[in-house]
């Protein structure tokens, strides 16, 4: 029979299809010929509009239709007609909730649909759309209109103060929805929730939920999150909160780098506070109540102009908000004044200074010693040295290394100044010759006893030769005092001294067939050809 009345009335493919589901739940029901087809279940939003079709399937020639009506059952046991067509009467719309509201869409008796416009959560309910008929009776098809209702979210976290007990610091709500809302939390903070429903007079539903966890200032500021999840919304609602709890102060000092010094200036120490609510005021004090003098204090930050004995003592920091007042002390300790860099710069460069000059002093006595013990091995006679002439001194040996005598016996001296068994001439120590080629000698500090020529001769070839002669041994005598040096040296160093005599010396020869002499030792004498004698180890001057 659905397919026949398919056939005869073709409609389109939407309202096709509700008419043939309508057909078959009609013939489920009675499986009476006589069919109203109609929608089982809408679902509207309010203010909006919703259709209400319905339409009868001819069940013969024989039935006879002679009204329609759409009654509301917004609840079990109420009903009551919303709108009337009859082909004879017209319309009529008996509810007055539904006056203006409700329209029929065709003035035909076998498609009677309304239209229900600026809908109400209240609207919701069974609509039966019935149909008076003849000589059958009634025939009705009913549809189930739902009112949908979005709900108003909102979440927020209250402000609680850290104590030791559970209470509610946030909440989350879900108001007006239909159906009922779904609530679930995300947190980071141990606590829990529980929720709770509230039916409104139009059929919507209030969910509330409540966070709860016993509150620490360390949860302050920390995030929970609350979801709502509802049959209108494409997606969960989400809200974050960040948790306000109130306690009071936590203070802490720092800035002292345990080096304040006499003297120092600009020594600063900070009072850091966390607390919720701001702290209100700050404040500084010390051990005996008041600050010195040379102290400034800047809200939370104290600076010590000028380190002295004043602050040698204990700083105290209050802080207080609301809640209550907390504090913190701190022993600063004054040391001696530090060496200023600079001027221990200036002392290290004296100290230095100073050594450098020891040390020049003791090089330069060094120098001066080294050099009057050479001028003691070059023949500078002591206090006690003495150059005689004739038999040479008290023993007839005591000659000094440069202060040497040339003679030839004793007796009584010719005119050259020689004795009665030399013909010789007598030569005398001199310390150079001048421009003439005269001997002659030079002032010292040392007091020689020396035999001196006439001063009105005229020098002799022999003393120009002299002379000559003289000066060369002067050089050779000088180059040879480094070696004789170190000779002695080694020779005091290993076991040389007192009265030991050094291990003798040689002469060498030189390139040219003449002798060299090193060092001398033995004051051995040597007769010369004019009947003189001389030394061989005495160095000519």
């Amino acid at each position: 029979m659905a397919r026949d009345y398919a056939a005869r009335c073709p409609r389109s493919p939407g309202r096709n299809a509700w008419m043939v589901a309508a057909v078959i739940i009609l013939a489920a029901q009675g499986g009476v010929a006589q069919k109203v087809r109609v929608e089982e279940e809408l679902e509207a939003y309010p203010t909006e509009s919703v259709d209400l079709r319905c339409e009868f399937v001819d069940g013969g020639s024989l039935t006879k239709l002679t009204q329609v009506s759409w009654i509301w059952e917004p609840v079990d046991g109420q009903r009551d007609n919303i709108a009337v067509y009859h082909p004879t009467y017209g319309q009529s719309f008996p509810n007055v909730a539904f006056k203006d509201r409700v329209i029929f869409l065709q003035n035909n008796l076998r498609i009677p649909s309304i239209r229900i416009k600026d809908l109400r959560m209240s609207d919701a309910g069974r609509y039966t759309c019935e149909y008076a008929t003849y000589p059958s009776g009634n025939e009705q098809g009913t549809t189930t209109l739902i009112m949908l209702a979005k709900p108003k979210n909102s979440a927020k976290a209250v402000t609680v103060q850290a104590g030791s007990k559970s209470v509610m610091v946030a909440h989350c709500e879900a108001a007006d929805g239909k159906p009922s809302a779904t609530i679930k939390w995300l947190a980071s903070v141990g606590g829990n929730h529980s929720t709770t429903s509230t039916n409104g007079p139009d059929g919507t539903v209030t969910v509330r939920s409540e966070y709860r966890l016993v509150p620490t200032a360390e949860d302050n500021g920390r995030e929970v999150t609350c979801l709502v999840d509802q049959k209108t919304q494409d997606r969960p609602w989400t809200e974050v909160l960040k948790l306000s709890v109130e306690y009071p102060p936590t203070v802490t000092i720092d800035g002292y780098d345990h080096n304040w010094y006499v003297g120092r200036s600009d020594a600063v120490l900070f009072c850091h506070a966390t607390a919720n609510p701001e702290p209100t005021t700050i404040t500084w004090t010390t051990a005996s109540g008041s600050l010195p003098d040379t102290v400034v204090v800047e809200q939370n930050k104290l600076t010590v102009r000028k380190v002295d004995d004043a602050v040698n003592t204990t700083f105290t920091c209050e802080v207080k908000n609301k809640h209550g007042a907390s504090r913190k002390t701190l022993t600063t300790f004054v040391i001696e004044a530090l060496e200023d860099p600079s001027s221990a710069g200036a002392v290290a460069g004296a100290v230095i200074g100073s050594l450098l000059a020891l040390l020049l002093v003791v090089t330069l006595v060094v120098v001066l010693l080294t050099r009057s013990r050479r001028q003691q091995r070059r023949g500078f006679p002591s206090s006690g040295d003495s150059v005689a002439a004739g038999n040479g001194g008290s023993n007839g040996s005591d000659y000094g290394n440069k202060a040497r005598l040339l003679f030839a016996g004793s007796g009584n001296g010719s005119k050259n100044g020689t004795g009665s068994n030399n013909n010789g001439p007598v030569y005398t120590y001199r310390e150079g010759c001048d421009a003439t080629g005269t001997l002659t000698e030079k002032p010292n500090s040392y007091h020689h006893h020396l035999h001196h020529a006439p001063a009105g001769n005229r020098p002799t070839p022999h003393d120009i030769l002299l002379c000559g002669e003289m000066d060369e041994a002067e050089r050779r005598k000088f180059n040879l005092d480094d070696s004789i040096e170190e000779e002695d040296e080694r020779y005091n160093r290993f076991g040389g001294g007192g009265n030991a005599l050094p291990p003798a010396y040689h002469a060498h020869r030189g390139h040219g067939g003449e002798a060299e002499m090193d060092v001398y030792l033995d004051d051995d004498m040597e007769s010369q050809r004019d009947g003189s004698v001389i030394s061989r180890t005495a160095i000519y001057v």
